[in-house]
């Protein structure tokens, strides 16, 4: 009996680690480094998207009714006689990235169950006595099952989070879009002793959104990917061992 009730138990642990196999792959493959920011991907191609539909001027390009095509004004330049603006492949723009951010988040959830259910084995045809020959000693037709269970459940969590980022980049437009928009990407290392440190960036931007110094704020890029950390010794004791992340990972308790 013992080692049926093993079996089973083997069984269900087994069946409970299949199902949280690709979450185990997962963060094995994180051990000893950062998380991976996700990557720009079209929007268009994502689960559920739905096209938005709104009030467009007849002109699309904005342009005003009678203008002449020999005009010397560049539309949209900021200058009569050149544009500094980023709006070519290679060309470079500063980004200025200023978050200050608080959260503050509190939940809690209680549950309790209780339930009682018995079941008695009057009359089977005649039969009901003889079953306490396969039965273990002190069999009772008339209390053949009682079940009693009885469950309870108290979770709570909370978050405070403050976040105070101010840097300045300068990022490379890697792609003009068909619309005109501009692809850019930027990264930026300092090295202090034996600590480097990364600042990455990368998203879409409108060129209509780029100041008279070409400069745009963080949260004027689209698909935005910030990434600020680093590598080095002290990032390195920053770190569990990796045989505890290992352990973190395996250990279902």
């Amino acid at each position: 009996m013992t080692k049926k009730i093993a079996a089973r138990f083997a069984l269900v642990a087994l069946a409970a680690s299949l199902g949280a196999c690709s979450s185990l792959t997962e963060r094995l493959d994180r051990i000893g480094r950062a998380p991976d920011l996700t990557p720009i991907a079209n929007p268009t191609t994502a689960a559920g998207y739905t096209p938005v539909s709104l009030p467009m001027p007849n002109d699309p390009q904005g342009r005003a009714a009678g203008a002449s095509s020999a005009s010397l004004w560049q539309t949209g330049s900021r200058a009569f006689f050149k544009d500094n603006r980023a709006a070519r492949v290679g060309d470079i723009l500063t980004v200025a990235i200023d978050i200050d951010e608080q959260a503050s988040l509190s939940n809690e959830t209680k549950r309790k169950r209780a339930a009682t259910e018995g079941m008695g084995l009057n009359g089977l045809l005649g039969l009901e006595g003889a079953a306490g020959q396969f039965l273990p000693e002190g069999y009772n037709p008339s209390a053949a099952v009682d079940v009693d269970s009885d469950t309870a459940t108290n979770g709570t969590g909370s978050v405070d989070r403050s976040e105070a980022v101010k840097l300045t980049i300068a990022a490379v437009v890697t792609q003009v879009l068909p619309n005109g928009n501009l692809v850019i990407q930027g990264s930026q290392e300092v090295r202090v002793n034996y600590e480097v440190r990364e600042l990455l960036i990368a998203g879409i931007v409108r060129p209509s959104d780029i100041s008279a110094a070409n400069t745009i704020k963080h949260t004027q890029i689209a698909e935005a990917r910030i990434s600020y950390g680093g590598r080095g010794q002290i990032t390195d004791v920053q770190q569990p061992r990796y045989g505890q992340q290992l352990l973190d990972v395996i250990l279902p308790f």
